[in-house]
């Protein structure tokens, strides 16, 4: 099975992303810090691809750095916050729909083979 991170603390996206990817087959799991993204490696390994909201303080952390350099990720960005953005596959600038990450997110997994859990 495929596996996504949805790594936010806009709760809401996070959730709608989620239920969207679950309801196409993917085992997306909903996260807001990178403790929830160390334990979810640590009783599973890596997924296939990343979600995350572009924040700094997201991207200044040396663990969600070290994830991104090794998974594929779409960034949910703001054009407001200033923030160095590391090369992904795919960014988003909000405003951005729920189905618009989920297109890019099927775009970018249809290429991805499944992980074991």
């Amino acid at each position: 099975m495929l596996v996504v991170y949805v790594l936010a603390k806009d709760w809401t996206m996070r959730t709608a992303v989620r239920a969207e990817l679950r309801e196409m087959g993917v085992e997306a799991l909903g996260m807001d810090s990178a403790d929830d993204v160390d334990r979810a490696i640590a009783s599973g390994g890596l997924p296939n691809l990343v979600v995350l909201e572009a924040t700094a303080e997201f991207l200044h952390s040396p663990r969600i750095q070290g994830l991104v350099r090794h998974v594929p990720a779409v960034l949910i960005a703001s054009r407001a916050e200033k923030v160095s953005l590391p090369d992904t596959p795919a960014v988003l600038y909000r405003p951005v729909s729920v189905a618009e990450i989920v297109a890019r997110v099927s775009e970018i997994l249809a290429g991805s083979k499944p992980h074991e859990r």
